[in-house]
């Protein structure tokens, strides 16, 4: 294994550590938002430190990167590039950062000067990024109308999650602030399909009994798709970025890529994800998308705090239903809840889509549509590995799947998932067409947000001098 796989793996396993053992220096790199951008970092850092002892035609990320003496060792380099950025990332983690340095087997000749520059390198990262808002939600207020997120009810407490770092966050390496058009509006016939189907597809198991004629209940493989991509900050399991870096991980092995292909590809796919998280949550709370829970129970006028005087009944509306929800795995007890944040786009989706196609595009795939980068490989999601304990208590089986049609057919399985949760509008993934495919020439949903963020690095470069900056000061 060549150090940034190695280091990689420390990263991920950073990611998951910080979701099982809970510790408040470690809050800024807490969910899909904080991990994409911690993850970044570290991969930035070593791309750096391996391209500025090994040059290469792309170039570093940073403009003027700390200057490597003659003689250095590269993978001495990436080895504590890593650490340092993990150690001022996840800081409650030290030991055990400390004891992968140890073992990351850096000897001979180099190894001193290539440690010095992976440190000045590591620095100079996290020196880039210093000025990032934080993930905490300080003077936000939610809007009682309409159509508008606010905390699941099952879960008032909820709080929200970084409502001001998406429009507050200059991108790491996209050129463009990459937006959306808005949603459907309640109105219109995309937003009463997606309804109907998140309210059969999307129903709390317990529930689906009240489901009215017409509506299609969500399928045991639903229900295994919605738990397979699930990744939603649970204990022993981390988040979407840690499953994505996973997939794109097991391609790298099966094509048997070198340190310096394996040092580009995941500083792409991580600067990709944390762009689609930066981008994706600005859009989130611009357009201000209340969740399936809110939306099915308050459908008719007369429900929520801005009711209007009953005037008949919208059979469209259920003011008891509830989501399957995302699952809080390796906590028996907790009941699954609405993520805290609002939903469009899925930030699953954009992630997903930003990372894999960025794969897709340094693999050597030009075009949209089935792929044959997974042929032969098989996936085992941490969620149904056989040792993950469901709400009740009981272990889940372990499931392995494949994916005939390759990386793109895992973004858009990725992205129907969460419909199947009940946590998403199918819009919030992607536009659909009259039969129900995904239809990627609106500018709708997450999907289309990350394959453009994926286009604009793949076109443009890991450039830290031409990111896009924030879009509010």
């Amino acid at each position: 294994m060549d150090q940034i796989l190695y280091w990689n793996n420390v990263a991920l396993e950073s990611d998951r550590m910080a979701h099982t053992v809970v510790h408040h220096a470690e809050r800024g790199v807490r969910g899909t938002v904080g991990s994409s951008r911690a993850l970044s970092i570290t991969h930035l850092a070593m791309h750096d430190a391996y391209f500025g002892i090994v040059p290469a035609a792309h170039g570093t990320y940073l403009t003027t990167p700390p200057t490597a003496p003659p003689g250095a060792s590269a993978e001495a380099a990436v080895a504590v590039a890593a650490h340092t950025t993990l150690t001022a990332l996840y800081p409650a983690q030290t030991a055990r950062l400390d004891a992968a340095l140890q073992q990351a087997g850096l000897r001979g000749p180099g190894t001193g000067t290539g440690s010095a520059h992976g440190l000045a390198v590591g620095h100079a990262v996290l020196s880039a990024r210093a000025a990032d808002p934080g993930l905490d939600g300080v003077g936000y207020r939610p809007s009682l109308e309409p159509l508008k997120h606010r905390a699941d009810p099952a879960n008032p407490d909820q709080g929200y999650y970084a409502p001001h770092y998406g429009a507050h966050s200059r991108c790491f390496a996209a050129t463009t602030r990459h937006t959306l058009d808005a949603p459907p509006k309640q109105t219109d016939p995309a937003y009463e399909r997606a309804l109907r189907e998140v309210r059969g597809k999307g129903i709390a198991t317990e529930l689906s009994g009240a489901l009215p004629p017409g509506l299609s209940p969500r399928t045991p493989e639903e229900t295994l798709i919605g738990t397979f991509w699930g990744y939603d900050g649970a204990k022993k399991i981390g988040t979407p970025p840690r499953l994505y870096n996973l997939i794109v991980r097991a391609v790298a092995a099966a094509r048997r890529s070198g340190i310096a292909s394996n040092a580009r590809l995941f500083a792409l796919v991580n600067a990709a994800m944390a762009d689609a998280a930066i981008l994706a949550w600005d859009d989130k709370y611009r357009h201000n998308l209340w969740r399936p829970v809110l939306g099915i129970r308050e459908h008719d006028p007369s429900m929520g705090p801005k009711g209007l005087a009953a005037q008949g009944w919208d059979a469209l509306c259920d003011p008891f239903w509830l989501p399957l929800g995302a699952a809080h795995t390796n906590e028996p007890g907790i009941p699954s809840a609405t993520p805290p944040f609002p939903a469009y786009p899925s930030g699953h989706a954009a992630l997903g889509a930003a990372a894999l196609q960025i794969t897709r595009r340094h693999c050597g795939i030009g075009t949209d549509g089935p792929d044959s980068l997974t042929d032969g490989l098989a996936f085992v999601s941490d969620e149904l590995d056989g040792a993950g304990i469901d709400r009740y208590g009981i272990r889940r089986p372990r499931h392995t799947r494949t994916f005939p049609g390759g990386l793109w057919q895992m973004i858009e399985e990725n992205a129907r998932s969460r419909v199947f949760l009940g946590v998403h509008w199918s819009f919030d993934a992607f536009a659909v067409d009259a039969d129900g495919r995904m239809d990627l020439s609106q500018n709708i949903g997450g999907v289309r947000l990350g394959l453009d963020i994926a286009g604009d690095l793949w076109a443009n470069g890991l450039r830290a001098a031409a990111a896009a900056g924030p879009r509010l000061p």
